[in-house]
């Protein structure tokens, strides 16, 4: 089935995400081979940003480039998840105790919005929003950081991370939990030590590793 691919975001990129999430939800399994050919058929695209896109996927780890013979799956083991959430943790953990510094207000509006963001979604039931709303709040502390190169990790690593929340989510019928969280973790960055922010923090994003393991094990 031919995928559609939109002119706002770069073509690359496009391909990249529909065949991250292919592969993180299992879709695509481990060892399977594609080719530059079928994709740029399958996606109604030429072979340049087919390329563009398992170089991303390459450097996420998730594909095994093997010219000539092809490109090959990864896929995600439960050894990944943990390696990726056990990066995520020192990254975040080290940009929240930064975060916490800021007393300007005005800088704290964009994660308040974030969250109410959430609260919206979880009311409507709306998955798709509360992704977008949830990384927006995570990103909102490498932002407040104010350290750019901790923030460009977080952001080579966000398409990721963004497909895993999309499989992770979906557990969740009811998202106003998840919602809480995120209340519980802005007010104690505001209002908390850093000892009890970092302590909600791995709480939140080992509940997260967790469901990411249990979903690769219902494909085992």
């Amino acid at each position: 089935m031919t995928q559609t691919v939109t002119r706002g975001e770069s073509l690359g990129a496009q391909v990249a995400r529909v065949l991250r999430q292919r592969i993180v939800r299992g879709e695509l399994a481990p060892g399977a081979r594609i080719t530059e050919e079928a994709l740029a058929e399958e996606f109604s695209v030429s072979r340049g940003p087919v390329r563009d896109a398992l170089t991303q996927l390459s450097f996420e780890k998730l594909v095994e480039v093997q010219r000539p013979r092809g490109v090959y799956i990864v896929g995600l083991t439960g050894d990944d998840v943990d390696q990726l959430y056990s990066l995520r943790g020192a990254l975040e953990q080290l940009a929240l105790s930064r975060a916490m510094r800021v007393d300007d207000e005005a800088r704290w509006a964009a994660m308040a919005a974030a969250v109410e963001r959430m609260g919206e979604a979880a009311d409507r039931g709306d998955h798709a929003a509360f992704v977008t709303a949830d990384l927006e709040f995570h990103s909102q502390i490498y932002a407040l950081a104010d350290h750019p190169r901790l923030e460009g990790a977080w952001n080579q690593y966000l398409p990721t991370f963004t497909a895993l929340l999309e499989v992770t989510i979906n557990h969740d019928e009811d998202l106003h939990e998840s919602s809480d969280d995120h209340v519980t973790l802005m007010e104690v960055m505001r209002t908390g030590t850093p000892a009890q922010a970092a302590k909600v923090l791995s709480e939140h994003l080992d509940g997260a590793r967790r469901r990411m393991l249990s979903e690769i094990a219902t494909h085992a």
